[in-house]
């Protein structure tokens, strides 16, 4: 079956865009994963996206996740609350001092506990100093994302709160997909 998705194109122009959110409650630690590691990242991307149709890369070998993450410029920022992964954003530092937050989001158990904003706040403050961690990369110019009608309901919102304008739409027709879960024939309650 087919389904209407509305496709947001986001973006920053200036570190100073960003408006953080408050820091939540409790013991919530952001750590980069500095060791390209296709199990641990693909984990993240499942257990993310698992409910809100994230399958472009689930048929992607261990190679090829791989490949992707030991590019440099890549990084993955992963959220724990009190020692447990709650959820990540993903940057590709692109050409001329472009960063895009490929991926963002958090585990389905984590989310509603505000620490959403606050990854997010610390994700893009990451894409904006990122030149510092790459050598050779152009000072950050311009952070931009998407977003889709299937992504959580909250994930506009929190784009811009955080200081994103929108500044490309468009809409498509899409063949509807089954959520997978975290992992295939997954049942969750």
């Amino acid at each position: 079956m087919s389904i209407t998705v509305t496709t947001w194109s986001l973006e920053q122009t200036s570190p100073a865009d960003l408006r953080p959110a408050a820091a939540p409650d409790g013991d919530v630690r952001i750590v980069r994963a500095e060791v390209p590691s296709p199990e641990f990242s693909r984990f993240l991307y499942s257990a993310v996206g698992g409910d809100i149709t994230w399958v472009d890369r689930l048929s992607l070998s261990h190679g090829q996740w791989l490949e992707h993450l030991a590019r440099p410029g890549v990084e993955t920022w992963v959220a724990y609350d009190r020692g447990t992964p709650a959820g990540y954003v993903e940057l590709d530092a692109q050409d001329d001092g472009v960063v895009e937050i490929v991926y963002f989001g958090l585990i389905p158990a984590f989310r509603g506990r505000r620490i959403g904003g606050h990854l997010l706040s610390y994700g893009v403050a990451r894409a904006w100093d990122l030149a510092e961690r790459w050598p050779g990369r152009a000072v950050t110019k311009r952070v931009w994302l998407h977003t889709c009608s299937l992504d959580g309901e909250f994930a506009m919102d929190n784009y811009l709160r955080r200081g994103f304008r929108l500044f490309d739409t468009e809409v498509s027709q899409q063949q509807e997909q089954p959520t997978p879960g975290p992992w295939p024939n997954a049942h969750h309650a």
